[in-house]
């Protein structure tokens, strides 16, 4: 049977023995990320008849009043996608990646590279390391067919999601930056800000995430498809897809200003002199900070409005389902918190802790919620409050219990279709088809992180 890219297919698995039995399970009966949405919703809805005290039109109303909760991230969640999607088809970036992508030497210097690049980008800031990941593995899988490496592109594309595993212990994870904003939730409840030396910084947390990478990467290269095995390959080399011709338009004045550099090097050295200032009074990364570091880049990178023009239309394709999922994902969060369901699941792993356990069962609390309220910063103002209070109770640091739902966010994503949309939008793939090595990623991760918070917790 030929492969996408109309080659011959090897005669084995493209997975390795292990993994078998979980991809054709995938395959089989993971339904699209929408359905999961859908899905979601019925089960939260039913779980919070049976298990709180709310009736139906108080699960209606959570529900219908959520809808419109996560309006102004879904538009920073689209932007992000379009502006990245953007700034990687710029002439100079795509000459860094196609240097990146030809690094590579074999199949599993391909799928581990890729998956380190992810996860550094990632640990800078989570929105680079999505689409550094998913753009990263088209290269490299490009480039590797060019050579004649035949390599397994979902396997490509799950190494540049799992990169994703470690982003809310890098430096825009929103639960250790909202425990160090003054006037923030977290400082009303304590009375005290908790600094990022104590949490993004802590020596623990640094070693965790290194120990994670290396971890990760190590599995990653267990399961990779070996010589002779099924691999599914890129099926359209579309790295010139998105080039913007800009000779033939330019037939007016008006035409000679849209195809001028000047308008847009003046926007990008004047957005690029903003985030200067930004940082120099002590501002932080946030979201928009990120979308305007995407935007003054791109400004500085085309070569006139007539090109952005053109790569901003061929990004927005890629926008349109994870606006779709986004109500439904904010209605399914509106269940959790306005019927009490959160504080249910999470009252009852932390009502078996002790000093010592606590950071595990948080952990696992944590990656329970992720699969309902899959924003880190959503999560993180609905059940951290809830965390931080039972640390106080058994004397744990409040940093633990900020690190073990931050690592939960993170852990549960790997199986979890919502943060993987962008990347997946991008890759032209399914969740079904990579699933299968990002669960191997959940295993490794979690391996590390329940060992670092079992550790910190002991020595408490």
């Amino acid at each position: 049977m030929p492969s996408p890219s109309g080659e011959p297919k090897q005669r084995a698995s493209g997975v390795s023995a292990v993994m078998r039995p979980v991809n054709s399970v995938v395959e089989r009966y993971i339904p699209s990320a929408l359905v999961f949405a859908v899905v979601l919703t019925l089960v939260v809805g039913i779980l919070a008849l049976l298990l709180t005290d709310s009736g139906f039109v108080d699960v209606m109303n959570g529900w219908g009043d959520g809808l419109s909760g996560l309006l102004a991230f879904m538009t920073q969640m689209a932007l992000i996608l379009m502006l990245g999607h953007t700034l990687a088809n710029t002439g100079p970036v795509r000459k860094l990646l196609g240097f990146l992508g030809g690094l590579p030497k074999s199949p599993v210097q391909a799928y581990v590279f890729v998956f380190v690049v992810a996860a550094i980008a990632s640990l800078i800031t989570w929105g680079l390391g999505l689409v550094v990941g998913g753009l990263l593995a088209k290269e490299v899988a490009a480039q590797g067919r060019e050579k004649g490496i035949a390599l397994h592109f979902p396997m490509l594309v799950a190494a540049g999601f799992s990169g994703f595993v470690v982003w809310h212990m890098g430096y825009s994870g929103s639960g250790p930056l909202a425990a160090a904003t003054e006037d923030s939730f977290v400082t009303e409840q304590l009375g005290r800000t908790i600094p990022v030396g104590e949490t993004t910084f802590a020596w623990w947390n640094i070693t965790a995430a290194i120990a994670t990478i290396i971890l990760v990467a190590l599995a990653l290269a267990l399961v990779a498809p070996r010589a002779g095995d099924n691999v599914t390959e890129l099926k359209v080399d579309a790295r010139g897809t998105d080039d913007v011709d800009i000779e033939d338009e330019v037939a007016t004045p008006a035409d000679k200003v849209d195809a001028s550099r000047i308008l847009t090097l003046i926007t990008g050295l004047a957005l690029a002199t903003y985030l200067v200032i930004h940082y120099a009074q002590g501002g932080t990364a946030t979201l928009d900070i990120v979308n305007w570091t995407f935007l003054a880049l791109i400004f500085l990178l085309v070569r006139n409005p007539f090109e952005l023009i053109g790569l901003v239309k061929n990004a927005a394709s890629n926008v349109g389902e994870i606006l779709l999922q986004f109500p439904l994902y904010a209605g399914i969060m509106g269940i959790m918190t306005t019927t009490g369901l959160i504080t249910v699941f999470s009252d009852f792993l932390v009502g078996i802790a002790n000093p010592a356990t606590f950071g595990v069962l948080a952990l696992v609390s944590a990656g329970l919620v992720n699969f309902f309220v899959p924003s880190g910063g959503g999560q993180f103002a609905v059940q951290a409050p809830i965390m931080l209070d039972a640390a106080n109770r058994l004397g744990v640091d409040p940093s633990v219990a900020i690190m073990a739902v931050s690592y939960g966010d993170q852990w549960t994503n790997m199986i979890q279709p919502f943060w993987a949309l962008p990347l997946l939008a991008i890759a032209g793939l399914k969740m079904r088809d990579i699933l299968g090595y990002t669960m191997v990623t959940l295993i490794a991760s979690g391996i590390v992180f329940a060992a670092t918070l079992l550790l910190v917790g002991a020595g408490a």
